[in-house]
């Protein structure tokens, strides 16, 4: 499961051989969450409100790499490491 980011103790993840709809892992503390690519939106598990808000600022920031990255990982091609929230 390589680590995409990292910001303000949330990790961000993408996994190998992951199903549909395309999504990435966030992790903050005990918290897991798997969130939409798409549209940022809390697909699975929960968050405290106050990370997931930074996590979809990061992730609208970034969705075309999020998606680039979400497709060459699933092709086992290299992926990009994505700049953490400032």
């Amino acid at each position: 499961m390589p680590l995409i980011s990292r910001f303000y103790g949330i990790s961000i993840y993408l996994h190998f051989r992951d199903h549909e709809p395309p999504h990435f892992h966030a992790i903050y503390g005990e918290y897991e969450a798997m969130i939409s690519i798409a549209d940022g939106s809390l697909l699975k598990g929960n968050m405290p409100e106050r990370a997931l808000k930074l996590i979809t600022e990061w992730s609208s920031q970034h969705r075309s790499t999020l998606l680039k990255n979400w497709e060459d990982i699933r092709n086992k091609k290299h992926y990009q490491r994505i700049e953490p929230l400032r």
